[in-house]
């Protein structure tokens, strides 16, 4: 089983930029794919980019050439970098690492972000 802590989340203007990170309790390399969902109350959780074993990436369509997701295995770490952020981003942005052989997935507690001016 691993933990997740997620950081970073905070208030940011229209046009801003944040930098979320995801903090594994143990080792997620060959082990999980990394994943970051946002949810906002009364949806839905939504799926918004994930980065393979293999580091493929694939985004939700509403992010691309946005938001860019990354994974350091050396530190059991996987970011979300926002640019370019719109007042639609604004949810609980939430960890999640999906173990590639058991099919298990784990979930952090999640981290605010709010885009208003």
């Amino acid at each position: 089983q691993v933990q997740l802590v997620e950081s970073g989340g905070g208030l940011v203007q229209p046009g801003g930029s944040l930098r979320l990170s995801c903090a594994a309790s143990k080792n997620i390399d060959g082990v999980y794919t990394m994943a970051w969902y946002r949810q906002v109350p009364g949806k839905r959780r939504e799926w918004v980019a994930g980065i393979t074993r293999s580091s493929s990436i694939k985004y939700i369509e509403s992010v691309k050439g946005r938001f860019t997701i990354s994974r350091d295995n050396a530190k059991n770490t996987a970011d979300l970098q926002m640019d370019n952020l719109k007042p639609e981003d604004t949810a609980v942005y939430i960890c999640n690492a999906h173990d590639d052989w058991s099919g298990d997935d784990f979930w952090g507690q999640g981290t605010q972000v709010t885009v208003s001016s």
